[in-house]
């Protein structure tokens, strides 16, 4: 029975995880580019009172093992990097990447970030930027002052027109894409951290090789599907709710027997 009381208790810490991780989620529901957080769970080590294949008292075998389980415990949160609905915004700075890849995001320590983010903006001096101000890197160059149209083809080209109606091509963007995206680093503000199981940023131009393409006037909705969290925060309250019944129910039988009397 203290077994089980260890097996509940597992139980429900990995469910208050769980909840944690669809309130994460639910909170984000509506944040540009979010890409929704999934936790795994492994049963943990076993207690095995018996061998299958041993043998017994008589002579013969046994079929199968004696064996109790631990309980349960959280292995990994991952993020889930399927693409989210496009929404249309109108303004000319406004990037979705419809398919794989990244926008580069210089930090003000001089590292590199990376983000689905496309809500871009242009500071005083031209530089292109994120919503909190830090530049962006994958091959931006500063708007020129007089600036009155930025045209983004899908292949990342960006043109801008002056007062006098002169188009000029100013630069091309690039993306990047990791080998393993689940393993990227998140440190908030809608950006990611490379990390040894993300694998290194592999550069290259949007709509080739596999590189989605690029929106102008649009943003890439999160890929929250509150329903479905809804449903699952539904299921681990169940969940947490019958592991602590099973707590009790220890509890009652333990009372029982240090109640027996010869």
């Amino acid at each position: 029975m203290l077994l089980s009381l260890h097996s509940s208790a597992s139980g429900m810490e990995a469910q208050q995880l769980q909840l944690n991780t669809i309130a994460n989620n639910l909170a984000n529901a509506n944040t540009t580019g979010f890409k929704r957080g999934k936790i795994e769970f492994q049963d943990m080590l076993y207690q095995r009172q018996r061998e299958a294949g041993s043998q017994t008292a008589d002579g013969g075998v046994l079929p199968s093992n004696v064996e109790m389980g631990n309980g349960a415990q959280v292995v990994a949160t991952s993020r889930v990097f399927t693409q989210g609905t496009m929404r249309e915004t109108g303004e000319r700075m406004d990037v979705a990447i419809d398919g794989q890849g990244f926008l580069e995001v210089q930090m003000p320590d001089g590292s590199t970030a990376y983000t689905r983010d496309g809500s871009l903006k242009v500071s005083s001096d031209g530089q292109i930027t994120n919503s909190q101000g830090y530049p962006i890197l994958s091959g931006a160059a500063a708007i020129p002052e007089g600036t009155v149209a930025v045209t983004i083809a899908p292949t990342g080209e960006v043109t801008v027109t002056d007062g006098q109606g002169n188009q000029n091509l100013l630069f091309t963007f690039q993306l990047v894409r990791f080998n393993n995206p689940g393993g990227l680093r998140s440190i908030g503000g809608n950006l990611y951290e490379e990390s040894e199981a993300s694998g290194t940023a592999v550069q290259g131009t949007p709509a080739q090789d596999g590189y989605g393409r690029l929106l102008q006037g649009y943003v890439e909705s999160s890929n929250v599907n509150v329903v479905e969290e809804m449903v699952n925060m539904i299921t681990a309250q169940r969940a947490y709710e019958i592991n602590s019944k099973a707590i009790q129910t220890s509890e009652e039988m333990m009372k029982i027997v240090s109640q027996l009397k010869r």
